[in-house]
């Protein structure tokens, strides 16, 4: 079995689910989704066994186009990520009624083969296609299912459609320019020998605004919030859970072994702005009534946290990037899936409007609760693990940034304890609050089960990711001077 199965599986899941019709549609989606989590799982057994799991075949000829995808402890970790929540979003979803319900959940699998097939590939070209795919899913998502006032969502959505599309374009261009002086676009992240300095800056600020537009990184987050408010849950968890972790994982497998003299050279300049997206987007969820605009500038300060480890250049930050990707992927799924458990019942996202909802709904509240705690990287939560090694890769760069980087987990304390407290106690709404059903609690029992699972033993991942960093590292070092 080679790693392409993965996306064979998506990709038939996602037909078959629009040939299930309305009524089978979104048991159809559960079932190819959990299907293709298995196929990953397998795919990472036989890695670790030390098979070849790679397929390779001729696209295009001229220009040469190799149809590659590679696994190796980054991808496949990524790839499990994608995997691992889409069945849980899909499952989440079953409490919702939709109209035209095949096209919602042959979608959300349609996504999901987009955004692994861009973590598996290496050809640089097939993986703009896969990178560029993703965005016609959840632009149809988001149009068509989302809430809110129509012209509202739709000034939103296409914003951030042509936001996301026209950075992607300067990451095009730097592909195409590397590919007429190395004549490939196999393996083009490991053709720093190529570039001369000048040519790694131009192409190093090309990607970084395709992947700050993606992540995002302030200034380019003006999209962010408005379309996670209007986008349906579903939408907004494949957005901030898995989507925006092809940026951040692209600058570690694309930019930085392809520029790295410029990413030496810049990085105090990007790390400052990534950090200055951590304050920002804090000091914004202190004012958000909206709690799914909360979550969205919480998002905005914890990527821009993970961005920062990234850049960082150091092992530290590399790793405890990818560990943070995936406690962030699960806590951020959780929270919204709780901020949508609350909409269902009271029909609002104003935290204003809630309130007593913990003495009608115990296990909801506690439940949220752990997601809260999680998101505010208490110790024993998979948020832990990764914040302290950001914020060590931080200090070992300069001490300043590790006293910016940190006012995420004290602001992140506040203003999350401090929603939590407006909407699950205080007074009690006069609408009654049911607790969760089979199904919510099913959801939130496996994203909090990974939480504190890996929170407690973090060292199969971290030792997975391991060697590519290190042979990452070893390039990087070897050419940046």
């Amino acid at each position: 079995m080679d790693v392409s199965f993965i996306l064979i599986t998506l990709l038939l899941g996602a037909v078959a689910t629009w040939l299930a019709g309305d009524k089978w549609a979104s048991k159809t989606a559960l079932f190819f989704s959990t299907a293709a989590f298995a196929v990953t799982a397998y795919v990472i057994y036989l890695f670790t066994q030390g098979d070849v799991v790679s397929m390779h075949f001729l696209w295009i000829k001229k220009p040469l186009v190799i149809f590659a995808l590679q696994a190796d402890g980054l991808s496949l970790t990524m790839a499990a990520l994608t995997t691992a929540l889409t069945p849980v979003i899909v499952y989440s979803s079953f409490g919702n009624l939709f109209p035209r319900t095949r096209n919602f959940y042959a979608l959300i699998l349609l996504m999901a083969f987009a955004m692994v097939g861009s973590f598996l590939a290496v050809d640089a070209l097939v993986y703009y296609v896969f990178w560029e795919l993703a965005l016609i899913p959840i632009y149809f998502i988001a149009l068509s299912w989302g809430g809110g006032d129509a012209e509202e969502r739709k000034k939103a959505i296409v914003k951030f459609f042509i936001y996301t599309f026209a950075g992607s374009l300067f990451m095009l261009v730097a592909f195409i320019y590397v590919y007429l002086k190395a004549n490939t676009f196999l393996n083009l992240q490991l053709y720093a020998q190529y570039l001369n300095p000048i040519e790694q800056r131009w192409i190093y600020w090309a990607f970084f605004l395709a992947y700050a537009i993606k992540t995002p990184i302030i200034p380019f987050h003006t999209w962010q919030a408005n379309t996670y408010q209007k986008a349906p849950a579903a939408g907004t968890m494949l957005l901030s859970g898995i989507m925006l972790k092809m940026a951040l994982f692209s600058i570690v497998r694309w930019q930085l072994p392809l520029t790295p003299f410029a990413a030496d050279q810049y990085k105090y300049i990007v790390i400052g702005l990534c950090l200055a997206g951590v304050v920002y987007g804090s000091i914004l969820a202190l004012k958000q009534d909206n709690i799914k605009k909360l979550l969205a500038y919480s998002s905005l300060a914890h990527v821009g946290l993970i961005a920062a480890g990234a850049y960082t250049l150091t092992l530290d930050g590399i790793r405890g990037a990818f560990i943070q990707m995936i406690a962030h992927g699960f806590t951020v799924v959780g929270l919204f899936f709780a901020a949508e458990v609350i909409e269902r019942r009271y029909g609002t996202q104003n935290i204003s409007e809630m309130g007593g909802i913990r003495p009608q709904a115990p296990k909801f509240a506690s439940m949220f609760l752990i997601l809260v705690m999680a998101s505010v990287a208490l110790p024993g939560t998979f948020g832990f693990v990764g914040e302290f090694e950001l914020l060590y890769s931080l200090a070992q760069t300069h001490m300043a940034f590790a006293v910016l980087g940190g006012t995420t987990i004290i602001l992140g304390a506040f203003y999350m304890l401090k929603m939590f407290q407006k909407a699950m106690l205080g007074e009690t709404n006069a609408r009654p609050f049911a607790d969760v059903t089979f199904a919510e609690g099913t959801v939130f029992v496996i994203l909090i089960a990974v939480l504190l699972f890996f929170g407690l033993h973090p060292k199969p991942i971290a030792d997975f990711i391991l060697p590519e960093i290190q042979n990452m590292l070893v390039y990087i070092n070897r050419y940046k001077l």
